[in-house]
């Protein structure tokens, strides 16, 4: 396991390292050394080093006070992603507690069905959702990223998942002193399930921050694009550049699962997916 984590962290660290590097010590990193054929190189190799000669912070000047258009990305981001995860997170453990909790004629049919978009890649849904974003009038919004990131499937399956495991007394034992559903969902419900809505938040920051689709077929307008765009244009002619803002980019995600390590371990293994 020691060896496969760190296989799966070494690119992250070269990243890292070469966000550190002068543009000309990483050309020189990457330049093939060895004997070289008409067609192709012969015994060659790659000059990698992972400690720089000298620690430059140039790159992330470059990226955070040179090219101010990073930073519009990075908050075209946070626009997008906090209000799909606040949404999703209200709508996936109000629809999670009636699947799990209530009970009435055809829940599970219906939730088998609701969960059948789950199966569905995107590009199935894509033109119907962007039909319908076109009627709206919403093309070219963050709403027709938003709406449709609200309302996934996903989250109202983990949350479902997580509910299962609360024993139904608490909900009798509530009912009997005369609380009603709602009152058992803010009181009981929401407190019990911190850890599946911590490990809901970690899972869907990851999946909305590195979306491309979405916003490439509904966002018109560049300057409304978020980061995950542009860090396909950024690194053209400055690989320092874009390693330094690789890192920027994966940082916010770093952080927050370092913060909610342990709820998110719990959530995940209390609602049953598995990896």
């Amino acid at each position: 396991m020691a060896v496969i984590a760190a296989a799966m962290l070494f690119p992250i660290g070269v990243t890292f390292v070469n966000s550190l590097m002068t543009e000309s010590e990483i050309a020189h990193n990457y330049e093939l050394i060895g004997k070289m054929s008409d067609t192709a190189a012969e015994e060659g190799f790659v000059n990698l080093k992972l400690i720089p000669d000298w620690l430059s912070f140039q790159q992330y000047m470059e990226v955070l006070v040179y090219k101010p258009v990073f930073l519009q990305m990075f908050w075209n981001s946070a626009g997008l992603v906090v209000p799909i995860i606040a949404g999703q997170a209200l709508v996936a453990s109000m629809a999670g507690y009636a699947f799990a909790k209530l009970r009435f004629w055809g829940r599970d049919k219906l939730f088998v069905v609701y969960l059948m978009t789950m199966l569905m890649p995107f590009q199935v849904t894509l033109v119907p959702n962007y039909m319908m974003a076109q009627k709206l009038g919403l093309l070219n919004s963050a709403s027709a990223i938003i709406l449709p990131g609200i309302f996934s499937a996903f989250g109202v399956f983990m949350l479902r998942q997580f509910m299962l495991h609360i024993p139904n007394s608490y909900i009798e034992a509530a009912q009997m002193d005369g609380a009603g559903h709602l009152r058992i969902f803010y009181k009981i419900i929401l407190p019990l399930i911190q850890p599946g809505i911590a490990g809901l938040i970690v899972l869907l920051f990851v999946d909305n921050w590195n979306m491309v689709e979405q916003p490439l077929i509904f966002l018109e307008d560049s300057f409304k694009q978020p980061l995950s765009l542009y860090l396909s244009r950024i690194n053209e002619g400055a690989r320092g550049v874009a390693f330094a803002a690789s890192v920027l980019y994966m940082t916010p995600m770093v952080l927050l699962f370092l913060h909610a390590e342990s709820h998110f371990i719990e959530g995940i293994q209390l609602s049953g997916i598995k990896g």
